[in-house]
């Protein structure tokens, strides 16, 4: 594991140079499915093309999975899936909210994960069984008990507009529940936040692989708990997701109303 986070975490900081680079100089911007909601710009492939060769080059018979198309299967049992580029309307406003995540798979299963905020030049990481770090300290989830103290933050799926599977009664309830809700537009970094005590509890309903591989293995290494809404048990390839402290898990999940995946 060793030789794999060295490496993600270079590609991840070398994306990261490439998101600074270019911020605010962003020409193409194109858009995946109807309406201008689900934003593309050359960066976000730029910092994909980037990751996928030198992941390769580190690791040439790994399978790939990552947000703009790369897809490649292999008869190895380790799969890297990546999201060059989290919160790309944000970054294509020049909001200083993004990130880049790389996560391993082993069998399905995360055992490793790394994401990288260029803004705050903020390096996370975690190895499965041996604990999160943030720039090189260990890090831990908050202590708080109650919901009604607790700082929160969820996001909303692209699709807000047309579909009931929106999200905003959940807002409204768990706004009349805790302390404060935010709404960054990264999922990546709303987790880590999770993570290293910024956030009490984070909940989405619509998130991809890439948007959590690497920074939900973050939070249960950081000592925090990850489920489906109903408090099952935890898929990346699911779409319900449920990040907390611990402390405050079930005081969440009985303020959330249950939705069906993707619907």
């Amino acid at each position: 594991m060793e030789k794999h986070l060295e490496v993600a975490l270079e590609v991840a900081r070398e994306a990261g140079k490439i998101q600074m680079k270019n911020l605010g100089k962003v020409i193409k911007i194109g858009y995946k499915g109807d309406g201008k909601t689900n934003v593309v710009t050359e960066v976000d492939k730029k910092c994909e093309a980037h990751i996928v060769k030198q992941l390769k080059k580190a690791f040439p018979d790994y399978a790939f999975l990552a947000e703009e198309g790369t897809e490649i299967d292999s008869k190895t049992p380790y799969k890297w899936v990546i999201d060059p580029l989290d919160a790309t309307v944000n970054y294509s406003h020049a909001h200083p909210v993004f990130a880049v995540s790389i996560g391993l798979e082993y069998k399905g299963q995360v055992i490793a994960g790394a994401c990288y905020g260029p803004m705050l030049d903020e390096m996370y990481w975690a190895e499965k069984g041996k604990g999160a770090k943030l720039n090189g300290k260990k890090i831990s989830v908050s202590g708080t008990k109650e919901l009604e103290t607790s700082l929160l933050c969820t996001g909303f799926a692209y699709d807000i507009q047309t579909s009931q599977c929106n999200n905003l009664d959940n807002f409204n309830r768990l706004m009349m529940e805790a302390q404060a809700v935010r709404r960054d537009g990264s999922a990546v970094l709303d987790l880590c936040y999770v993570a290293c005590g910024r956030y009490d509890g984070f909940w989405e309903i619509i998130l991809q692989p890439w948007d959590v591989a690497a920074a939900t293995l973050i939070v249960q290494e950081a000592g925090g708990k990850v489920t489906r809404f109903d408090g099952s048990k935890y898929s990346i390839y699911k779409t319900q997701t449920l990040a907390s402290n611990g402390k405050i898990h079930k005081q969440i999940m009985r303020v959330l109303k249950d939705v069906a995946d993707g619907h």
